[in-house]
């Protein structure tokens, strides 16, 4: 392997190791650490990425908080340990845990 590959997959594993770090302070500082992701109602769904939990429970203020904070992310986001994203319905919420 040459130097320069040697070079591009360590700087490739440092920026990756930047964005998890820059991720997870995020989550912490974000608005979305106010949520309380149990008092959401979530249903067991199987993808073709393996199991996940989804929402719909638009009555619900920790739903509506929830899907707010998505929009301002752009869709996606990760709160602790759960990565979180909309569907393309706009009204559905799947959850996954990260690994």
């Amino acid at each position: 392997m040459s130097s320069e590959v040697k070079f591009l997959v360590k700087l490739r594993d440092a920026a990756a190791m930047i964005l998890d770090a820059a991720e997870e302070r995020l989550s912490e500082l974000g608005p979305a650490e106010t949520i309380d992701l149990a008092k959401i109602a979530w249903t067991n769904a199987e993808g073709n990425k393996g199991p996940y939990q989804k929402s719909e429970d638009p009555n619900n203020p920790e739903f509506k908080r929830l899907l707010k904070a998505l929009g301002e992310h752009k869709g996606s986001m990760t709160i602790g340990q759960d990565f979180l994203w909309t569907f393309k319905n706009g009204t559905t919420i799947g959850r996954k845990k990260r690994k």
